[in-house]
């Protein structure tokens, strides 16, 4: 393993900065003291440190003895609504937050690299440390291309790392092309005709319509989607009545929809809506389908991800890079980012769950931790990939991008 030796023996500042940060959770667009923390730190090390972005967001720019190529460094820094079942002295002071994804992880070794290459700033060219807010359902990175992100810190390519329980700490993962998939909310409202439970011939039962729209749905994925494409589509909430002796006038529906690729899901969309318009009307009653749109599939460029597991390989070791990983049905809004430039988007270990003894706890878990011993792995990783894309004046490719500028089209 090739770690920076500064630092490794700076390690415990970092690991103080991410206990701050797991201690103080925000959430989306309400990170206001993480931001600060963010933005003081920069400024302490000489960035140009620009606050405020889409509501809550800082980047920090670091220019290299000389002009050239742009990167962009992003790391999420929401935390999440839930409440924390750990008891250690760093756990959430606040009731119904915590950083159940490891985003404090993510900052603290984003600041790491940025004070490395600030104190070392031996690369030509500039750095982006894009400190992104909202990134749990909040559309952050959404918001950042909307509002001109890349157009006011030009990149020309854009780098995420994301803990990954499960994983070996070590070890790093990724894939080209789909990587996570799209997230997707629909709603459906059901409007029948209420009645006595004992005399149903006079109403139109909108719980029995519900029972088979249900149904039906499964049926997109398996009768309409090609069984090589990849989809899931899950009801999870039924609500309807109030009484064991009546037949309410409306129920509802919701649940998620996850694909790779956005015709899919053009597809999925299309058919969900006429079964649940005509399966309504078959049993006499309407219904209202909406299909909210939250993130596209995150799709990382061949050539960048190609160069990226290099990189991984240099300072983790050959055979610690997984460049073939199982893509997941989880969703990542760094999509939008990908989507606008070529990047790379891979996973670092959290820790593999052990045979026995104590548990690794995934993602969104209230007894989740980030696990601080990969600080120094992913910060080394990260000035590593910053001093060789902009030393490497050849490795940067444009061949993904009518594939991601059509994407960000649909």
């Amino acid at each position: 393993m090739d770690l920076i030796p500064e630092i490794l023996a700076s390690v415990a500042e970092f690991e103080g900065i991410r206990h701050v940060i797991h201690a103080h959770p925000e959430t989306g667009y309400e990170e206001h003291q993480t931001s600060a923390l963010i933005a003081d730190k920069l400024a302490e090390w000489g960035l140009e440190v620009h606050r405020g972005i889409s509501g809550t967001g800082v980047v920090g720019v670091l220019h290299g003895y000389q002009s050239g190529r742009s990167i962009g460094l992003r790391a999420d820094m929401d935390a999440l609504n839930m409440q924390e079942q750990n008891d250690f002295a760093y756990r959430s002071r606040y009731a119904g937050k915590m950083h159940a994804c490891g985003h404090d992880g993510h900052v603290a070794m984003l600041l790491a690299a940025a004070r490395q290459l600030a104190f070392k700033p031996d690369f030509k060219g500039t750095v982006n440390f894009i400190f992104q807010p909202a990134e749990e359902g909040g559309s952050g990175a959404a918001r950042m291309m909307e509002e001109g992100l890349f157009e006011r810190f030009p990149c020309d390519a854009i780098f995420a790392l994301h803990n990954w329980p499960g994983l070996p700490a070590g070890e790093f993962a990724t894939r080209p092309g789909p990587i996570m998939a799209s997230c997707n909310e629909f709603r459906i409202t059901i409007y029948g005709k209420g009645s006595h439970a004992a005399i149903p011939q006079d109403g139109a039962d909108p719980i029995l319509t519900a029972a088979h729209i249900v149904c039906a749905l499964q049926s997109v994925v398996t009768r309409n989607k090609r069984p090589i494409d990849s989809a899931v589509l899950s009801v999870t909430q039924i609500e309807a009545g109030t009484s064991f002796n009546i037949i309410p006038d409306t129920a509802r529906i919701g649940g998620t929809v996850r694909t790779f690729s956005l015709e899919v899901l053009d597809m999925m969309e299309q058919r969900m809506q006429e079964i649940v318009l005509l399966t309504a009307q078959a049993h006499g009653c309407n219904a209202d389908f909406s299909f909210l749109r939250q993130s596209m599939p995150t799709i990382n460029d061949a050539t960048q991800t190609a160069f990226a597991c290099g990189i991984m390989r240099q300072v983790a070791g050959a055979d610690k890079v997984n460049d073939a990983v199982e893509p997941t049905m989880g969703a990542e809004d760094f999509a939008y980012m990908l989507a606008k430039k070529p990047g790379c988007y891979a996973f670092i270990g959290n820790g593999a769950k052990p045979r026995s003894g104590n548990h690794v706890y995934g993602l969104h878990h209230p007894r989740y931790d980030f696990n601080d011993g990969i600080i120094p792995l992913g910060a080394s990783y990260w000035v590593k990939l910053v001093t060789a894309f902009l030393d490497d004046a050849e490795q940067l490719s444009d061949a993904n991008q009518p594939m991601l500028q059509s994407l960000d089209d649909g």
